[in-house]
């Protein structure tokens, strides 16, 4: 006797996509990335690259926020346990900057949970200390 497949569907869930307000945002810093790496190079401290990286936002016009707080709200209460991302755009948008010779996956770990916590949807990992830019840039999407 032949089976009916019609109700064997598996029906996977997929994130909406980004607004294209958000992409491009990211092309913006992915943009920045590249130019201040073009201009500085690796193997210098990760504030310096901050510092340049956040000039070149605001060049592009984009809004930033620097080492922002980001509380942890669980049963009612908030908790201020010293979480901190590096820098937030338009108050959409995060990135974890780093300047080390190998990405731990603890950082991807920590982009994601900062994603979370803050109800952001795209984040960035750039680490400066590579000799091609490109393969410093993680996008994450939540």
């Amino acid at each position: 006797m032949p089976r009916n497949h019609q109700n064997t569907k598996v029906h996977k869930k997929k994130f909406d996509p980004l607004p294209q307000r958000i992409e491009q945002i990211g092309k913006d810093i992915v943009d920045s990335a590249y130019i201040v790496h073009k201009n500085l190079g690796p193997g210098l401290l990760e504030k310096v690259y901050e510092v340049c990286f956040c000039h070149e936002l605001a060049k592009k016009g984009l809004n930033y926020q620097r080492q922002v707080n980001i509380p942890i709200f669980y049963d009612g209460i908030t908790f201020e346990e010293g979480l901190r991302l590096d820098v937030l755009v338009e108050n959409a948008v995060i990135c974890e900057l780093k300047a080390i010779d190998l990405v731990n996956l603890v950082w991807e770990a920590q982009l994601l949970s900062h994603l979370k916590l803050t109800n952001k949807r795209l984040g960035y990992l750039i680490n400066f200390n590579v000799v091609n830019i490109g393969q410093g840039i993680k996008r994450k999407i939540s």
